[in-house]
């Protein structure tokens, strides 16, 4: 590989020629993970079906326990990337190689809509989510570790002074394919199904993994260190950095376990809301959009604005910032645990309205499963037909009514719910995106800054893994509340509130750490001794 590839890095004061690749195969696999990502909630709670074409719909809380397993398992795997990229292979061939899997891993999703007789001659289609979510987990989590890395690879000392600017880049792509990823795929679930909605993902993945080749003369690529990575890792200062840091990403893992439902809870809650907000109907899975456009439109405020007028008043320290970020979090999920009070009220109120149709019989059974079936409320629908095929009590039909909000009777009278505005969720989002820039980007700087130079992508694997543990914190609350159902005990706006309480108990806590620790900046000091910055 010395003879062939650059292993130094260009001597320029211009940024590297290798920065456009990096940079593009960001922006294509963000779109890519984002994609899947936004509307795996949906097609698992109205889209999911046996080999034979019968509904095998998930419950909210089956759906949000599998969603969040995904997640953790998306950010365990960074531990795993990081060593192979640092002790066996290097990080280019370890992004090439986890890329390929990548790629399969939306391949097998997009089977979803394979033909029924060749399913059946393989696995249906729950085997291929969970064949396809596996391998996309290890794919983008083990190549999100060695792909920022390898941006910081490509700098010398003349144009050290461009790495800001750059990373500027890399989080305005990774936002930018982030957008429109959550706009598109949506659309593109219910125009055309799921084959399609998670095949132009896979398309976008497999364009990152070209253009991430096409690149592979102008990197740097640095040698794997070998066994000796574990000796200059975990030394006597490396240990220290550690048990420092843990306390720290305890508390940001109940952080993401808030954060992260906004690709699971959020958007099962914002089914039973209305979408209509400026003139036109989103699709409940397409909210989440707001979550990258804020972050544009935050990170300069933030940088400019709020935190040069908080400084003139207080020492805005990372442990500050992270509290502030818990805080904002906590009143985040109040609204959203508000908004699921109404439902829950708006709920009571249809019900009453829908059993008297179901009970004197007035109920338009085929229009109402019609309509449900516009409105992307197909498990509803199914729950109705069953019903029907069941010769089932009047009880058995107002249920999927009440969760639809819908019930058309024979004389062409239509009865809607009338659900809260996703107005209120869409608050949500602008006060827990605050949240996100206080709490994340201040955890990546603050993770490298504590960090000894040797370990510097390990402690950043943590910082990944505390994303992971929150993520599995959620998936445990869903499987332990489980009833036989596969509904939680905790009923509606109780799961929110739980969560609420859970995140502001832990910021109290975090009080006594934001105390007790002791900073040590490892940027700014050489051999031990402090240096300017």
């Amino acid at each position: 590989m010395a003879t062939t590839y650059r292993t130094t890095p260009e001597v320029t004061d211009k940024m590297p020629s290798g920065i456009a690749y990096i940079v593009g195969n960001e922006a294509a696999e963000r779109f890519s993970f984002y994609g899947m990502k936004t509307i795996l909630a949906v097609f698992m709670t109205q889209y999911l079906l046996t080999a034979t074409g019968e509904p095998a719909f998930l419950t909210k809380t089956e759906s949000t326990e599998w969603v969040s397993l995904f997640v953790a398992s998306a950010y365990f795997f960074p531990v795993i990337g990081a060593l192979i990229a640092d002790v066996v292979l290097g990080k280019y061939l370890t992004i090439m190689l986890l890329s390929v899997v990548y790629c399969l891993g939306h391949l097998c999703l997009a089977f979803i809509d394979l033909p029924t007789a060749l399913l059946q001659s393989t696995l249906d289609p729950r085997g291929w989510m969970i064949a396809g979510l596996l391998l996309v987990a290890i794919g983008s989590g083990g190549i999100k570790p060695c792909v920022s890395a390898n941006v910081g690879d490509q700098f010398g000392a003349k144009n050290a002074h461009l790495l800001e600017r750059v990373f500027g880049w890399f989080y305005f792509a990774i936002n930018f394919g982030s957008l429109f990823s959550t706009l598109l795929t949506p659309w593109m679930l219910k125009k055309y199904g799921p084959g399609w909605a998670f095949g132009i993902p896979g398309i976008l993945m497999a364009l990152a993994t070209l253009i991430f080749f096409m690149g592979r003369k102008k990197f740097v690529h640095v040698q794997p260190r070998g066994f000796r990575y574990f000796r200059e890792t975990f030394g006597p200062a490396g240990l220290r950095a550690i048990f420092k840091l843990i306390p720290i990403y305890i508390f940001v893992a109940v952080f993401w376990s808030l954060y992260d439902q906004g690709g699971s809870s959020w958007v099962l809650q914002a089914q039973q809301m209305n979408c209509t907000f400026l003139g036109i109907t989103w699709l409940e899975s397409q909210v989440q959009a707001i979550n990258p456009l804020l972050i544009l439109i935050f990170i300069p405020l933030f940088a400019y604005v709020v935190y040069p007028l908080a400084g003139k008043v207080v020492t805005l320290t990372a442990t500050r910032k992270l509290f502030c970020g818990f805080m904002l979090t906590v009143v985040a999920f109040s609204i959203s645990s508000y908004a699921q009070e109404m439902i829950d009220q708006e709920e009571v109120a249809f019900r009453a309205i829908a059993q008297p149709i179901c009970q004197d019989g007035k109920l338009d059974v085929a229009a109402t499963i019609t309509e449900m079936e516009r409105l992307e409320m197909n498990a509803s629908a199914a729950q109705l037909r069953e019903a029907v095929e069941m010769k089932a009590s009047a009880e058995a039909f107002v249920t999927p009514l009440v969760k639809a909000g819908i019930a058309i009777s024979k004389d062409g009278t239509t009865s809607r719910a009338q659900w809260p505005s996703i107005g209120w969720q869409l608050l949500a989002y602008v006060v827990l995106t605050a949240g996100e820039v206080l709490v994340s980007i201040t955890c990546l700087e603050f993770s490298y800054s504590q960090s000894p130079k040797q370990m510097k992508s390990f402690i950043m694997s943590l910082f990944l893994l505390s994303v992971s543990a929150g993520n599995l914190f959620t998936a445990m609350v869903n499987r332990f509340t489980m009833d036989a159902a596969g509904n939680s005990t905790l009923v509606g706006a109780s799961y929110f509130w739980f969560f609420t309480y859970t995140m502001a108990v832990s910021t109290l806590l975090f009080i006594v750490v934001m105390v007790l620790y002791k900073p040590r900046n490892y940027v700014t000091e050489v051999d031990g001794a402090q240096v300017n910055s």
